[in-house]
């Protein structure tokens, strides 16, 4: 009889207190290929797993041991892709019967299963990448951050501007004292945008009326940890983050990429105070707005000013300033403003640019500032976590950065959500002028998918 995951649960806690749990290394093959189980095969997951396989330098190709998906169709591409991989739609049987062939583990399942997926990875050790933005609630990403340091594993979030040259360059002309002091960030984004074909789409009713589920599709291993709710099509394949119970809309998705560069840079922290300050109407408070604007208060750091930070999305955008010399704002990105220099990217921290008249801006290209923070693979963060497993080493949006930065955005999300003011005391996980929030800040789980209680 094969080892369960129960089976290595009660072996484990053998353990003393305290102690990390080394993965074991002997599934490499002797070119040092790992073996990697991937969760979440279509859709996101194809650009997690496709920088594994076919490339032309074969020090990148590893081996993809297994892929875990609960939607047929979805995975198709890549089970054609990867046919030697054996195959499975729970991902707790996948680890009750190959844990010791699997290495490491890619997560790009919704956000609602993030945590359970990876929870059940690093229990048995395994090194983990994660799909933005990481976990679905705050207690689940505290646990994250908890639980790779516990079982020793290596982890990354896979957002791709973390991996850029672009987000550097903002840290380091930052640290240089280009912008000076910086009081305000501005961001805005252009989505969410509903309709078929897209990541949001709006049912006709509410709640959605139940429809035969689809023969591809084990419904309800999708649902998985959430509340469980009769099938309709409007969930799946790619318009569940309309849905506050299976995602976190728009700012949860791409705070990740636009709100990254500002959070590292100004060492931001916790907001003490999160607001909506404006809020289209919606019909259930569970599902996505069109259109909002967030504000979060975040207080000194040390010599750092206080800082306001502003999320439009819906197309909402800023008014523009005339000391930023821009036309127009394009369709997303954001704007740190110095008492000194304003400094703007897009949705991405790819392409930084300091708000100055064009010769200016030419002059500065031609001498930079040094650079002191070390430069990885251009938006590779699946290859920065695979160099790092090898070496030793630890990616940058790994979980002691990344909960942070997701962290900050979730109560934005909160705040969205029930379209309210948010006083956040981040070193007890507390809303304290909502106290009935803060069932939101660690949500139950359906039986079978409780992990992470005990660290």
């Amino acid at each position: 009889m094969k080892p369960t995951r129960r089976d290595f649960l009660k072996s484990a806690s053998m353990l003393s207190a305290g102690a990390l749990f080394i993965p074991n290394f002997m599934s490499c093959s002797p070119s040092n290929r790992l073996n990697i189980a991937v969760i979440g095969v279509g859709g996101q997951g194809k650009s997690n797993w496709s920088k594994l396989i076919n490339q032309k330098d074969p020090k990148w190709n590893e081996n993809i041991v297994a892929l875990c998906d609960v939607d047929d169709n979805r995975a198709a591409e890549g089970f054609k892709a990867m046919p030697n991989a054996k195959r499975y739609k729970d991902f707790r049987v996948m680890f009750d019967e190959m844990h010791k062939e699997i290495d490491a583990v890619m997560v790009c399942t919704p956000d609602h299963t993030h945590f359970p997926a990876a929870m059940a990875a690093m229990e048995l050790g395994k090194h983990v990448i994660v799909e933005k933005p990481l976990a679905h609630n705050i207690w689940q990403l505290r646990t994250l951050q908890k639980a790779a340091k516990h079982y020793g594993v290596v982890s990354q979030m896979a957002n791709q501007g973390h991996a850029t040259n672009g987000i550097r360059q903002v840290k380091e002309w930052y640290e240089a004292g280009l912008l000076g002091n910086v009081t305000e960030v501005i961001a805005w984004f252009d989505g969410p945008t509903f309709g078929p074909g897209k990541y949001f789409n709006k049912p006709e009713s509410f709640p959605p009326a139940e429809q035969p589920v689809p023969a591809y599709l084990d419904w309800n291993l999708w649902v998985g940890p959430a509340a469980f709710r009769p099938y309709n099509e409007i969930y799946v394949p790619k318009t569940w983050r309309s849905w506050f119970d299976f995602g976190n809309g728009e700012l949860g998705d791409w705070c990740c990429h636009t709100l990254d560069a500002p959070f590292w840079s100004l060492d931001l922290g916790m907001p003490n105070v999160v607001e909506a300050e404006f809020k289209s109407p919606v019909p259930d408070t569970g599902f996505v707005s069109d259109q909002a604007i967030i504000r979060w208060d975040f207080p000194a750091r040390g010599t750092k000013t206080p800082v306001t930070m502003r999320w439009h999305e819906g197309g909402l955008k800023p008014e523009i300033r005339q000391e930023w010399n821009l036309d127009k704002l394009p369709g997303s990105g954001m704007i740190m403003v110095g008492d000194k220099q304003c400094l703007m990217t897009g949705g991405r921290p790819n392409q930084p640019r300091l708000l100055m008249p064009d010769e200016e801006w030419k002059a500065f290209q031609n001498n930079l500032p040094a650079q002191t923070i070390p430069r990885t693979f251009e938006e590779n963060p699946q290859r920065e976590w695979l160099e790092a497993i090898k070496n030793g080493t630890m990616p940058g949006s790994n979980f002691d950065y990344a909960t942070k930065l997701v962290e900050m955005s979730l109560t934005g999300v909160l705040a969205q959500r029930f379209n309210t003011r948010i006083e956040y005391d981040a070193a007890n996980m507390k809303v304290t002028n909502h106290p009935e929030l803060d069932a939101y800040i660690k949500e139950p789980m359906r039986e079978g998918f409780s992990y992470g209680e005990n660290l």
